[in-house]
């Protein structure tokens, strides 16, 4: 088993509307970029770990030509028929966050709820590697990981821990903090951060 094989055997196991992250509508720090004066372009776009594809309808509802991708093979099944359902044209792929299976340059926007706070120490430069590739120049890519403000963790950041892991690869545009009722009803507390690559 690879190391983030888990996933598939979460979406097989739990019924998706019992999984604490996936909340049956749009996250609502997506829903405010795109509606706000911070101009993100009506391209390409790519929503990672798009799990039960809510947010990557969203985006194609709003104008852009969009691709989920996800590790779980289940989590993909349930978003291409959500997708159906809603009447979007969308590409979903099976795949992992370290290989995309995708053009240099392919992507004006990337969009990341939740993928990067899981991804292992070791594997993050070549995440962030990945996600750059992808990225047109100027292209945005918008990360949502886990606050430290939940607690002492190995995948729990501080503003300046972001600063320090992203600066080298991207032009930092905007962080913010904020909380989220999540599906469980718990309250996380998360940071959104706005970046273009350079």
């Amino acid at each position: 088993m690879g190391k983030y094989d888990e996933w598939e055997e979460i979406y097989r196991k739990y019924p998706a509307e019992s999984l604490p992250w996936e909340l049956g509508k749009p996250r609502s720090v997506l829903v405010d970029l795109i509606k706000s004066k911070k101009v993100i372009p009506k391209g390409k776009a790519l929503d990672m770990c798009c799990g039960l594809g809510t947010n990557t309808i969203y985006l194609a509802k709003a104008g852009f030509e969009t691709i989920g991708i996800d590790i779980s093979k289940t989590a993909v099944g349930y978003a291409r028929k959500k997708s159906l359902e809603a009447g979007v044209d969308i590409k979903f792929y099976a795949g992992t966050f370290l290989h995309l299976p995708f053009e240099d340059g392919e992507f004006d926007f990337v969009f990341d709820m939740g993928c990067f706070h899981h991804v292992l120490p070791e594997d993050r430069e070549k995440f962030i590697r990945g996600v750059r590739r992808v990225l047109k120049k100027e292209g945005h890519y918008f990360m949502v990981c886990f606050s430290n403000k939940n607690g002492a963790a190995w995948n729990h950041f501080s503003k300046k821990d972001i600063i320090a892991i992203f600066s080298h690869y991207f032009d930092i545009i905007d962080i913010d903090h904020f909380s989220s009722v999540e599906g469980n009803g718990y309250t996380r507390f998360f940071y959104a951060t706005l970046m273009t690559k350079i």
